[in-house]
């Protein structure tokens, strides 16, 4: 079987020959290993992938007898289980289109067992691909935030991809769901918020514009950042060719970000991530 672990713990001496014990005591051999020391917290975070004779749960239990004194964050799972991601839109379409093809194309691992969106607009779409759509309102958010939590108890949901779905998420719901949901805005320099941020970056003069992924906190769009990207323009760009070119930074930062997440390579440290690529 072909496995993912990942641990994250204190660093301290003997993580990594503790590591190599456990995958030949799974009959294992390594393919992959990346690890890292983040000086200021002193956590350390590794990823191995690794071929064993054992199945997920005899692999587990060789893991944490040899992992366990280091009191380690701690998980496996096959390399081929795809997680479950729950996808959230409004109006928008453009990253939506973007995850739903790259997953027909298998280059994301990962299911999609409901879309979710606070308006119509995207039902056809949605249902066309053969996913299943649900409308959820936000009039009174309280009672939308509660639907949503038992469509992701009754999906089975690992992760949110929020997929350009303007709506905020209140304080509790995130810190119920921390370092499980993910969202995609503009971002710009200097930064402008409100209505038609890319008309108010034409009439500024902006000569870059990007995209950041990040994860969801209480803090509105001040979560851990996953990954970005920028596109330049010139004077001669309008602002309906900010937009053009926004919508593919932005659906293709998106896209990379959940990538990463399918395959395990985030860790949380502190108030930033650590990426492995």
């Amino acid at each position: 079987m072909d496995l993912i672990a990942t641990l994250k713990c204190a660093d301290q001496p003997g993580i990594v020959h503790a590591m190599t014990k456990a995958v030949l005591a799974c009959g294992g051999n390594i393919i992959e290993n990346q690890q890292f020391t983040d000086l200021e917290t002193n956590i350390f975070v590794m990823r191995t992938r690794f071929e064993s004779d054992l199945d997920l749960a005899a692999a587990t239990t060789t893991w944490n007898a040899e992992l366990d004194k280091f009191n380690p964050d701690l998980k496996l799972r096959p390399t081929a289980q795809p997680l479950r991601a729950l996808i959230m839109v409004s109006k928008e379409s453009h990253c939506l289109r973007d995850l739903m093809y790259l997953r027909e194309l298998e280059e994301l691992n990962i299911e999609i067992p409901v879309v979710v969106s606070n308006h119509e607009s995207l039902r056809d779409l949605v249902e066309a691909q053969n996913f299943k759509f649900e409308y959820i309102p936000t009039l009174d958010k309280v009672q939308a935030e509660k639907q949503l939590s038992q469509l992701m108890g009754q999906h089975a949901i690992d992760f949110v991809v929020l997929a350009r779905y303007m709506q905020v998420l209140s304080a509790e719901f995130c810190r119920e769901n921390a370092g499980k949901i993910i969202n995609i805005h503009h971002s710009f320099l200097p930064g402008f918020k409100g209505a038609k941020p890319y008309h108010q970056a034409h009439q500024r003069g902006v000569k870059i514009i990007g995209a950041t992924a990040h994860f969801v906190t209480a803090d509105l769009d001040e979560g851990p950042i996953i990954e970005q990207d920028i596109g330049h323009i010139t004077h001669s760009a309008t602002a309906e060719d900010m937009i053009a070119l926004g919508r593919d930074i932005e659906r293709r930062v998106l896209s990379r970000a959940v990538k990463l997440y399918a395959e395990d390579k985030i860790f949380l440290v502190g108030n930033r991530t650590v990426v492995f690529n």
